[in-house]
């Protein structure tokens, strides 16, 4: 069965293709993703290119929270913590 069967898995998918960064948390949040690492060989597969980066979890929450509410925990340095993100580039 291929991976964009999954409605959560094609949101993703169309969601990067449209140039958005992506984290494993956002892709896990907002899509219920639990493999962005799939999605994102899937789509090398495929010959897209992608762009890994780092930023830091405060960052991932901002974009999160035009969406989700989202509240880490008092005491999470969130500032000092960094995520991956993946961005398919044109």
């Amino acid at each position: 069965m291929a991976s964009t069967s999954f409605h959560g898995v094609s949101a993703a998918r169309e969601y990067l293709l449209e140039g958005h960064p992506l984290t494993r948390i956002e892709a896990l949040l907002l899509f219920g993703l639990p493999d962005l690492t799939k999605l994102i060989s899937d789509l090398r597969s495929e010959r897209f290119k992608i762009h890994r980066g780092t930023v830091p979890f405060a960052a991932a929450i901002v974009r999160l929270r035009g969406m989700a509410e989202v509240v880490p925990p008092r005491d999470l340095p969130i500032r000092e913590i960094m995520l991956t993100e993946y961005r398919v580039s044109w």
